[in-house]
């Protein structure tokens, strides 16, 4: 692709690890869960408590939410962020949250584990650069109108700051299909993985915005090769104030993450089977881009 020199595949197909308060994405598949939006101290802590105990390394939450209409619930800012604070006190999670404007990139890097660049923000090159002098590790979803050149090229921005910390997540393009929320652009795993040294992540809950399509979309991105998983929990989906319609209960989460431990030991033994094949044929000395990569993937 055009213009990659730090994103760019590495030639020797290493792939980078990004490791956040002893969680390594891109070495382990890593799953981030928790509410789209911090509505309250009881909410929040009771649900990073459920994820945990799922199973779940990281806790998602939003303190700033920029919605598509003015009057919808915008997040609760600087107390959302001491609520995820709290939540991680509570449980250990390191904390993945969302940051809007340059000017708080600095005091909500003193909350959160990983600063997140939501789709809506990919292309604010001002904020990418900003975050890539917070030297914090970022999360970059694609824009929902965005190719994936374009993704990768706007984590070069980041990566040419100097913050080597970059991680991809797909959260679904808008397509002419109406069904869904968005079209989860599930080929785009294997794609980034030949050409980019970036951990990748799948968001399914923005992706389809459809609570049944959340546990068929997470295995199928895992078995597609991805590197972990952002989902949205709620304590009570019922009584959320944003995209309650696409969050998992704590039961169904725990069962989510149960279907993905299985899953992860089938995708193993598929790996297994690929490399003891192609071993046969071309000797344990070689290898090509996509099994080196779907090796990667389940390591």
């Amino acid at each position: 692709m055009k213009n990659l020199k730090l994103a760019a595949a590495r030639a020797d197909l290493t792939r980078s690890i990004i490791e956040v308060d002893g969680v390594r994405i891109g070495a382990d598949f890593t799953v981030i869960a928790g509410p789209c939006s911090v509505e309250s101290e009881s909410q929040t802590i009771k649900t990073a408590i459920a994820v945990k105990e799922a199973g779940a390394h990281m806790l998602r939450g939003g303190a700033f939410k920029p919605r598509t209409s003015p009057y919808a619930f915008q997040g609760l800012g600087l107390k959302g962020l001491k609520i995820l604070d709290k939540a991680k006190k509570e449980t250990g999670l390191p904390i993945v949250t969302e940051v809007v404007d340059t000017r708080d990139v600095s005091w909500v890097g003193e909350y959160a584990d990983v600063l997140q660049i939501g789709a809506r923000n990919m292309q604010n090159f001002s904020l990418l650069r900003e975050v890539g002098k917070s030297g914090k590790p970022i999360l970059l979803k694609r824009g929902m109108y965005s190719t994936i050149e374009e993704w990768l090229n706007c984590a070069e921005y980041i990566l040419a700051e100097g913050n080597l910390n970059v991680i991809l997540c797909e959260r679904g393009i808008r397509t002419f299909e109406t069904y869904t929320r968005n079209t989860l652009d599930l080929s785009m795993i294997p794609a980034v993985r030949a050409e980019s040294h970036l951990p990748i992540l799948v968001d399914p809950s923005h992706g389809t915005g459809i609570l049944s399509m959340v546990e068929p979309m997470s295995l199928a991105a895992l078995v597609a090769g991805a590197d972990g998983l952002e989902i949205e929990v709620h304590i009570d989906p019922s009584c959320a104030l944003s995209d309650k319609d696409q969050q998992l209960s704590p039961g169904q989460f725990k069962i989510l993450m149960q279907k993905l431990k299985r899953a992860r030991e089938f995708v193993a033994e598929l790996a297994e089977i690929g490399n003891d094949t192609f071993q046969k044929k071309e000797g344990p000395s070689k290898s090509t881009v996509s099994e080196k990569a779907f090796a990667d993937a389940v390591d």
